[in-house]
């Protein structure tokens, strides 16, 4: 498993982040039975940068908390059956891991959610993680019922890591 991790923020945390997001990723790879070691990158900064990204990539010139940036195009969210017949496209040559994609977190954007929903930091962060861990993995919620089963599967996972509101 490889979890490449860089923070660029200037944001303090009294918490490790990065053994954080690392349980967070291995609970959502495990939660969806993800049959292979996995590669994805983690890029914690703040809403001026986020802001770029957001658009250079999408065309929205405005912060927000998290981006997803998948690697893979699924016929099924979650359905890891098909990926091997494309190894070269999915799989790192190098390492045989499963190129997931990538992850933008605004660490300013979380602590600013996190006061207005009345939680933790650890949670938020902990929930933008899932959050986008389950894009890179095709779910989406551009639907009542595709964000229903995606809102189900972050809570179950968070749950799981015994991280509550």
């Amino acid at each position: 498993m490889t979890i490449h991790i860089d923070n660029e923020s200037t944001q303090q945390v009294d918490f490790d982040y990065n053994k954080l997001i690392e349980s967070t990723i291995l609970k959502c790879l495990d939660y969806e039975k993800c049959p292979y070691e996995a590669e994805i990158s983690i890029l914690l900064t703040d809403d001026n940068e986020i802001k770029e990204i957001n658009k250079q990539y999408r065309g929205i010139d405005a912060a927000t908390d998290v981006l997803s940036f998948p690697a893979i195009e699924y016929g099924t969210p979650g359905d890891f059956s098909d990926l091997e017949k494309s190894e070269e496209e999915y799989f790192n040559p190098d390492t045989g891991e499963l190129i997931l994609g990538d992850i933008v977190i605004s660490v300013e954007r979380a602590i600013k959610q996190a006061e207005e929903y009345g939680h933790s930091l650890k949670r938020e962060i902990a929930f933008l993680t899932a959050h986008s861990m389950f894009h890179l993995m095709g779910y989406d919620h551009m639907t009542d019922d595709e964000r229903t089963i995606m809102e189900a599967k972050q809570k179950e996972v968070l749950d799981l890591l015994n991280i509550s509101r």
